[in-house]
């Protein structure tokens, strides 16, 4: 299975008081989607099946790829990684699952799936971390296969 973990591109500023949920991508948040999205549909199977929290500013994000998407409320800000796995199947799911995200979630997926002892791993905005599950020696493995961040697109 190939888990991709795309945390969504800059978003406006939070202001207190405002929705959280109806934060827009910025003009710098709109050019890193597209970027990233013209990467991620050359890399991508056409199979790939695309969760997108409820956020605008993920869905911005996910519209970028021009691929459908379904929208998943687990995926909200602040969900657990466990709801994140329990999702998209992992490990035992067949093919490629792409979630559009948030931090500290994704970054906290990344980490408990490489096993590391920080608690979470840093997400920049706009950025693409691709693992993939493997058997070895009758052991399940994650391995990284790509980490893409728009900048350097």
């Amino acid at each position: 299975m190939d888990l991709v973990l795309w945390r969504h591109a800059e978003a406006q500023e939070w202001v207190e008081g405002g929705d959280d949920m109806a934060r827009c991508l910025t003009s710098r948040g709109e050019k890193q989607a597209a970027r990233m999205a013209s990467w991620l549909d050359r890399q991508l199977p056409e199979s790939t099946r695309i969760l997108v929290s409820p956020a605008r500013r993920t869905e911005q994000t996910a519209i970028a790829l021009s691929r459908k998407y379904k929208v998943r409320p687990e995926l909200a800000p602040n969900c657990s990684v466990a709801e994140l796995l329990e999702l998209v199947q992992w490990p035992s799911a067949k093919g490629c699952v792409l979630v559009v995200g948030h931090q500290p979630t994704l970054g906290q997926t990344i980490a408990q799936l490489l096993g590391l002892s920080a608690p979470e791993c840093a997400v920049k905005k706009g950025a693409v971390w691709w693992l993939r599950n493997r058997q070895r020696e009758a052991q399940s493995q994650t391995v990284v296969v790509t980490v893409q961040s728009p900048e350097v697109l």
